[in-house]
Formats: structure tokens, sequence, C-alpha cells
């Protein structure tokens, strides 16, 4: 009786306690951390002293593999859901090749980065972070950028992301950030949104986070379509020359197509209308043969000019910026076949860090370190066994074989009696290849074996400030009004003012801008900085406006029509933007053709209701004058027109369509032209109406 109270009295119901703590499963009461809260132990009852970091053999050296803590945390973690990813659940994946076009023979003996001219096949997956499998493709949220070259000496999966930054520092905190960020585990929602408590909970206590939020706030995670992505290694990795000189490598991929995003709005009614519209985009881009294409430029350097750096180039909280060490461009990547099988190819492909290749190696970045371990562990979990290399999407299409055995779901045939090596018994087994084989890099480690972390990666602002400043003034409008949205939605006014605290370190005005849109009457202060922070110069490579390409490749063009419109208008435009490079839509109030004013038939791409204006990059209207007053009371052809001009898009119009713009109280503007005037109506379709954005939204 006495002990049972004694386990009530531990029973705390604090908000978001999901288990008892402080209770072992004897009944035995832990000692308390110093401040009256449970101690956090192992799973085997072990006190933990220092959650914060992994082992390492020193200050900048290698996680090491006798860090049981960090191997039972990310083995839990990566084995807590079956068979669904835990994170980058929702994807599109293709088929392509690599072509290399220039060779990096002097610093690396990786034949796909060495023979100028060869094309290695690849296979790339793009995906959403946070949200499960049947979530939708649109939210604000990191894109997974995932190729697996397929070469002649084994296969190389460059795991990155859209942006080349991450929020964490070590890979010990990876499972708390996909926790915090997830579904809150006690209500199930909100699904594949940062929005919520937990998530800017985590946020607020893990300053370095703060860089990796500013990008994330940015446009850079609403993109128009996949094909119109960056995607970067994220890492720092090593290539090897065949004199053993190692240089230091960054990934970047840059799409042929040019960075594009949407508006938050048209984001979040696009959801609605299509929640695949980036798998669809994907999709018809390749059967249409206009075949994705991203160029891979790298940035190379020295031990030497890293300890110039004034951050740590192992940090993965911090970039290189091009000003810096400019990129250099070896090659380009066509995706040219979609999947014949979603499950067996998309879903089905599992990507490691740590397949690499001879002529590679990799770096002391403790969130590397730890990705190496956790993604294999997290593919046994997936794919059930250890044999999910013998998967077609994942084999190898080199010869492979050694002496690994049995196993589930073992679909090789080993014959004969030798399954170890060395051996004398069998002339044709495998064997070493001290010449071709794979060589770690050597390198002398010393120092204390410590849980630590580098002393040169206390700077948790200054990048995240020169992005910002970095930012056109819209850009920058977006990011607050991004901020405002989130915090808005979370409960505790703690959390928001922890946020905006933080903000005062990258920029003042942000941070007033936040917190008087957040009701907030006074500035919250800001936290103790661990280093300081630097005014770096800005840097145009961070934006996204101005990294637009000036083309309507992999653009869409809507053209509304209804019984009676003019056919020559509504050809010239259409030819136009095919001519152009877009793909142009008639949309009709209803399915099944129209008649012209010329009593022609006219087929038409989609219906009215179904095809709203945020699924197109522009929009033409031409309807008769007596057509205009009866779409004025339809719901449907209000908002397309509204939402047309509310998302900053090119607008071209006849006098039909004219009417109906003047009866929603649309104001002529320079995105506002006659559907006859197609060279005007082309030149503004490249690009938003950035200047009609204070007249149609509240910049917070």
């Amino acid at each position: 009786m006495e002990n049972n109270m004694k386990k009530k009295q531990t029973r705390k119901n604090e908000e978001g306690s999901g288990v008892v703590t402080g209770i072992g499963h004897g009944g035995e009461l832990h000692q308390t951390s110093g401040n009256g809260s449970p101690e956090l132990t192992t799973n085997q009852g072990v006190p933990i002293s220092d959650g914060q970091n992994s082992l390492k053999a020193n200050e900048h050296g290698p996680t090491l593999v006798e860090d049981f803590i960090l191997r039972e945390k990310i083995t839990h973690f990566d084995h807590e859901r079956i068979p669904e990813r835990i994170v980058h659940a929702r994807a599109t994946g293709a088929h392509g090749y690599f072509e290399l076009t220039e060779s990096l023979e002097e610093y690396t003996t990786a034949s796909v980065l060495t023979e100028k001219g060869a094309r290695t096949p690849v296979f790339t997956r793009i995906s959403t972070v946070a949200g499960g499998a049947g979530s939708v493709d649109t939210p604000r949220d990191i894109r997974g950028f995932a190729v697996k070259f397929y070469t002649k000496q084994g296969n190389w999966d460059l795991v990155g992301n859209n942006i080349p930054v991450f929020f964490i520092q070590d890979a010990i905190k990876f499972p708390d950030l996909i926790h915090a960020v997830k579904m809150e585990p006690d209500r199930g929602f909100p699904q594949s949104a940062s929005a919520h408590d937990t998530f800017w909970d985590f946020i607020s206590l893990t300053p370095e986070s703060m860089h990796t939020v500013m990008w994330i706030m940015s446009d850079r995670t609403l993109p128009r379509s996949l094909r119109m992505i960056e995607g970067f290694g994220v890492h720092t990795f090593r290539l090897i020359n065949s004199a053993g000189r190692s240089t230091f490598v960054k990934y970047h991929w840059r799409p042929k197509l040019g960075l594009q995003s949407t508006i938050w709005d048209e984001t979040v009614k696009i959801s609605g209308a299509d929640q695949d519209y980036h798998r669809r985009d994907m999709f018809e881009a390749i059967a249409s043969g206009k075949f994705p294409e991203w160029e891979l430029f790298v940035q190379l350097f020295t031990s030497e000019q890293a300890e110039q750096f004034p951050f740590d180039h192992l940090d993965p909280t911090k970039l290189i910026p091009e000003e810096l060490v400019p990129l250099k461009k070896i090659g380009r990547m066509v995706l040219n076949r979609w999947p014949d099988n979603f499950f067996a190819e998309t879903e089905q492909v599992a990507y490691c860090p740590s397949h690499i290749v001879p002529g590679m190696d990799f770096s002391n970045d403790p969130l590397l370190q730890g990705r190496l371990l956790s993604y294999h562990d997290t593919q046994l979990s997936r794919l059930g066994t250890v044999n999910f290399h013998q998967i077609p999407i994942n084999a190898p299409k080199c010869p492979f074989g050694n002496h690994q055995r049995d196993g589930h779901m073992q679909m090789g045939h080993p014959t004969g009696r030798v399954s170890y090596e060395p051996n004398s018994l069998s002339g044709n087994s495998p064997r070493e290849s001290p010449m071709n084989g794979f060589h770690s890099l050597p390198s002398l480690e010393t120092g204390e074996k410590a849980r630590v972390r580098s002393e040169s990666f206390k700077d948790h602002y200054s990048q995240a400030r020169q992005f910002y400043i970095s930012q056109t003034d819209h850009e920058q409008s977006h990011i607050a009004s991004a901020l405002v949205f989130e915090l808005s939605k979370v409960e505790h006014p703690h959390i928001r003012e922890a946020i905006v605290g933080h903000l005062r370190h990258i920029d003042e005005k942000l941070a007033s801008r936040t917190a008087s849109a957040l009701g907030m009457n006074k500035l919250p202060a800001a936290p103790p900085s661990a280093a300081p922070v630097m005014d770096l110069p800005p840097s145009t490579a961070l934006r996204t406006i101005g990294n637009m390409k000036d083309t309507l490749m992999g653009r869409t063009i809507a053209i509304l029509v209804m019984d009676g419109s003019d056919g020559i208008l509504i050809n010239g435009l259409k030819k136009a933007a095919e001519d152009a490079g877009a793909d142009a839509k008639i949309i009709a109030p209803r399915i099944g053709g129209i008649k012209l004013a010329d009593g022609s038939a006219m087929d038409v791409d989609g219906q009215l209701p179904g095809s709203p204006s945020v699924l197109f990059d522009a929009i033409a209207v031409v309807i008769p004058e007596d057509g205009a007053k009866a779409l004025l009371n339809e719901s449907s052809a209000v908002d397309f027109v509204r939402d047309a001009f509310v998302h900053l898009k090119a607008i071209a119009v006849d006098k039909g369509g004219r009417a109906l713009l003047s009866g929603v109280n649309i104001k002529p503007d320079a995105g506002l032209v006659e559907a006859a005037e197609t060279a005007l109506f082309i030149a503004a379709a490249k690009t938003r109406q950035w200047d009609r954005e204070k007249n149609v939204r509240t910049l917070i």
C-alpha cells in the first residue's frame, strides 16, 4: 500500500507526459536528476549524464561505435514504425541517368566522377519529411532529395535535402527532432505540419536549429514543382585521389528550370484541389518527354582552407557560401523514365549515406556519423531483411559477391562448400582487392574520449541572420508571415516568446514584426548567445526570387472559355504559350467541349470547378460579354480569377474577361494584359507580379 502511494506521488499529470517516468517496471523509484525531475536513463535503467552529444574520439573526431546510448536511441527510433518510413514517407521517384561533363580525376578515383561523358543509371526519390505516405504533396516542409547511382564500382547513394543545412548538429538529437515535428502523440495531429506546440517547444530550446528555421519559413519549402527545387548533400564528404590525398566536397543539384515557389494561400488551396500535385506534375512531364534535369555542382576545399572559414564545415547547421568557395559544374542528371511499379521501386528503394564507392570517404560531421548507422538499420526494419539489397531497385548493376549467406527473403542461390574467407578450398570465391577496393583515409585521431560538442559549433545565429538579410523585401515578408502563422497555432505563450527572443539575434525588425502580429505588448528578451553574432555579407544565391529562370518551360497556362468565345484569340494564346515552352489547358464551365463564336467546336481539358487557377501559373479569360454576367453568379469562376490575381499571376483578358474581372472588383495593373497582346502576356507570365502584393495582402 505504501509503495503504491509512492508511485502515485511520482505520477505527475503534466501536459505532454505520455508515460509514467521515474519508476522502474519493478516499482522502484529512480533517483531524481537534481532539479526534482526523474533521471533520464537507457532502456536498461542506466542514468544518462549527457543526452545532447554522442561519444566522439575527440572534439572534432568521429563518433564511436561503442556509444551504446546513441545506438539504443537511434535503433529504437528506427524501428518505431513498420513498414512506412518514419520520415520521407511520401515521395515521387523516377529513373534516369547522370552524365559527367567534367572529370574530377585530380581529386578522386571514383569512376562516376572521373569518366567524362559516361552515363551512369540513377534512381531519384524526392519526398516530404514530416507527413505520412497518405499525406499531401504540398505542405510547408523540407523535401528529401536522394539519388542512387548504379556505378561500375558499386552503388553510391547521395542522400540530401532541398535546403543545404539541417536542424541539429549531432545525430543523437534526431529522434527528438522528429518526435517533436511529427503529429503529437496524445492527439494524432497535426499531420505533415510544423505549426504546433511540440515542434516549436523543441526549437525554442535548441538554438542551433534557427538557421534551418529561416529556410523552412521561406519560400524554399513551398515549391511550385519538384522539377524546380535544388538538392544538397548537406554534409561535408571527402574525395580521395590516386595518391591518397583527400579533398573536402559538398554537393549541389541545380534545376534546369530554375527555382520557383508558390504562395502560402495558393499552397493551401492546391492541397485541397490536388493532393498529388507534385507527383502528377513529375509524371506528366516525363510522359510528355519534357524530362526533368538538374546540373551537379561541387564545392571543393582543403583542410587548410577549412581552417580559415569563420564557421566549422563539419557543422551541418552551416553552409559554405558560394562567394567563399565557388561552385564547380561537373555533370547533369536527367530523369526520363517513370517507375513501372510504384511499390516495387519508389516505395522499396533503400538509400543509405554509408553507400559510397572507392575514391570517396566520410567526414567527422557528427550528424553524418549517426546517419551512417541509422539508415541501414532503418532499412532492416522497413524491408524486413538483411537481403534488401537483392530487391531489383536496390541491387547494384555491376557484379557483386561475398560470403554473406541465408537470412530472411534470401533470393540468391549460393552454392559450394565455402562461405568464409580467407579459404583454401575454393579457387573462385570472392577475395579482397587491395588495389581496387575501398580504402578509408588514414587519419590521426588524438584527444580525450568524451561526450562533447565542439566549441566551433557554438555560433547559432550568424548564418541564420545572413540568410534572412539575403532575401528580397517580399521574401522577408513571407518569412515573417510564416512565423506568425506557425506561432499563432502554438498554445503556450512562453514558447512563442522564446522563439521571438531567438529572432532578436537574427534581425530586430523581424522580431518586432513577429511580436506585433502575435499581439505581444513588448519584445521578449533575447536568450544568451553562446558565441558573438557576426554580420556576414548577404548572398544572392540564397534567394528564391532572382534565381528563377526567364522561361515558361515547365509551366502551365489555363485559358478559361465558354460557348461563344473567340476561337482566334484562344488559338493565338495557346500557340504563344506552347511556343514559349508551356503547356496550355482549355478550361470551360462544363466538360465535353464548347461551341465557338464562329460555330466551330473546341475540345476542353478541364471543368471549371475541378480546375481552379491555383493549379496553373497564369490564366487567360476569353469569354463573350454576356457570358461574364453568367459567370459572376458562379463561385468557381469568381474564385478562378480572384485567386489568380491574389496569387500574383499574369492574366490575359478580352472584353468579356475584363467585364468578369471588373465585376469582382479586380483593378488593372501591369500583370493584366489584353488577350490579343500575346507577347506581353508571355513576358508577364514568366514571373509573379510582385508589385501587386502590397495591394492584395496585408504583409506582416
